[in-house]
């Protein structure tokens, strides 16, 4: 970037307060090998890894940005588009939105440097908010520093769509070797299949090394040990871009998902599966993050999702996928929902009462949402259970969940439905929910809503610990006149179908 020099000494006056006040709140990032065919960088120990560009993929010039180890040479990243979706409430029509994308590799500590090229640009954020990254700006040019990963969004002057979207991952730890006959490896560069599907047998691992674009659907189907990894891109495919079927021990750990035509990743069938640092972007109709079906022992690791329907969708009966759903964690991600849900539960089921299905032991933890944007009010939640199908839902636990404030939609739902376009028959139940720590800062959400369907099919034992409303603990106990119910300070509607509901303070819990 050219600057003048006294431009440039006040960029490096405010880079160094940055350093000094974020090198110590961070932990810092082991060291390890760099990937071939990667631009590094690498004074005393810190290391700069710069991608490759992605061929046929887009790039967008509304950012500048740069990244060094702390105190050496700034190297450009590749800055790449983005699209997203906004819907017409009155037409229903999508209006894709253009954004953007930039990623590299670092251990140790790094200075991050994004300029906006558009105007403009004083008032620049980082977010997730947790975080605790202010930067520094000064003429649309904001720095700060990082000593651990991280899946950031650079906002610019409010804006929900041009920003960027900032990946800053490990360096791998050895990574799979190019020519090992257990590997399918695609290096740098554009790849694609006659029909644009890429079969995965057990006990193979598809590498995306950096640079890489695959234009093809990855299917892995009735396979065992078998992983999908790399820094690169899954692009533009014609379906869903990961489908997962009747396997075990599968990994999916580092990819990233843009344009798929439908759904980013399917998972039906299946165990022992482990997704790990995915970032999937969509812009098109029913372009789902993550959809469960009819799997056990799931974990879902720091993802970074934005997506045009429900972000993390947790189901049973759907189509010939038949069985229940249990023993799912998700954790230390962040979740922002164009459309849909961040999260949503239950909604797909097996309506046969002979052959009930049932979701449970599910845990959230260490979760951020970024956004939700739903007009409809049927579908509206940042955490929603639209239970219908026959399904029960028991046992979900949610902790340290942090929800920033959001475009449209209600911060709670929870509801035993039986939807005509969904649905043919009402869900069974919902029980023993418990929030710890769920907060929410903002001003646009809607009525929350807890509602069972009728004396036969309830809502019991849900329990609020520590719902913080604006900084503002909502519970039974305190902070309202007696008269008044706690779910008022929320605000949340709950109906007579509710049995058990609790909002308790931290001291109050630990003492039961």
């Amino acid at each position: 970037m050219n600057s003048s020099p006294s431009r440039r000494t006040a960029l490096q006056a405010v880079g160094a307060t940055a350093v000094a006040g974020y090198v110590a709140g961070f932990a810092g990032t082991a060291q390890a090998a760099a990937a071939p065919n990667a631009t590094e960088s690498e004074p005393a120990g810190d290391r700069v890894i710069a991608h490759p560009p992605l061929p046929s993929v887009p790039t967008n010039n509304a950012f500048t940005v740069r990244v060094r180890p702390l105190g050496g040479t700034w190297q450009t990243l590749a800055v790449h588009l983005v699209r997203l979706a906004l819907i017409d409430p009155v037409t229903g029509g999508n209006q894709a939105q253009s954004s953007s994308m930039a990623a590299f590799d670092f251990s140790g500590t790094v200075e991050v440097e994004v300029t906006y090229n558009r105007g403009g640009g004083e008032n620049i954020r980082v977010r997730p908010f947790s975080y605790g990254i202010t930067p520094a700006v000064l003429d649309g040019t904001a720095r700060f520093t990082l000593n651990r990963p991280r899946n950031l969004v650079v906002q610019v002057d409010d804006r929900i769509f041009d920003c960027l979207h900032l990946l800053a991952n490990p360096i791998e730890q050895d990574p799979p070797a190019e020519g090992d006959h257990r590997v399918m490896y695609f290096g740098p560069g554009l790849h694609t299949h006659p029909d644009r599907t890429l079969r995965v047998p057990s006990g193979t691992t598809v590498h995306l090394a950096a640079g890489a674009v695959l234009t093809s659907t990855v299917v892995f189907e009735g396979v065992e040990n078998a992983r999908l990894t790399g820094r690169g891109v899954i692009y533009n495919t014609p379906g869903g871009a990961v489908f997962v079927r009747d396997c075990e021990n599968v990994t999916i750990d580092g990819v990233t998902i843009l344009n798929p035509r439908y759904e980013n990743v399917r998972v039906a069938e299946s165990r022992n599966l482990t997704i790990r640092s995915l970032r999937a972007f969509s812009h098109q109709g029913w372009g789902d993050g993550i959809q469960l079906y009819c799997s056990e022992n799931v974990t879902v690791d720091d993802c970074f999702l934005r997506t045009s329907d429900d972000s993390i969708a947790l189901y049973t009966h759907r189509w010939d996928f038949y069985g229940d759903t249990r023993d799912i964690t998700v954790r230390n991600s962040t979740l922002w929902a164009d459309v849909a849900h961040p999260i949503n539960i239950g909604v797909h089921g097996n309506p046969d009462p002979d052959a009930p299905e049932v979701l449970e032991n599910l845990r959230y933890e260490n979760i951020d949402i970024l956004d939700h944007r739903e007009p409809q009010v049927l579908y509206q939640g940042a955490i929603a259970f639209m239970v219908g199908d026959g399904n029960l839902v028991r046992n979900v636990r949610f902790d340290d969940i942090r929800v920033e404030d959001f475009r449209q939609g209600q911060l709670v739902h929870l509801r035993i439905t039986n939807n005509p376009k969904w649905n043919t028959a009402p869900g069974r139940g919902i029980e023993d929910v418990y929030f710890r720590n769920l907060s929410y800062t903002g001003a646009n959400a809607d009525l929350s809503l807890i509602a069972g369907l009728d004396a036969d099919h309830v809502i019991k034992d849900v329990t609020f610990e520590n719902l913080l409303v604006n900084g503002r603990v909502i519970a039974d106990s305190t902070g309202k006149p007696n008269w008044y119910l706690a779910s008022d300070g929320v605000p949340m509607f709950v109906n007579e179908h509710v049995r058990n509901l609790r909002f308790l303070t931290t001291a109050e819990a630990a003492g039961q």
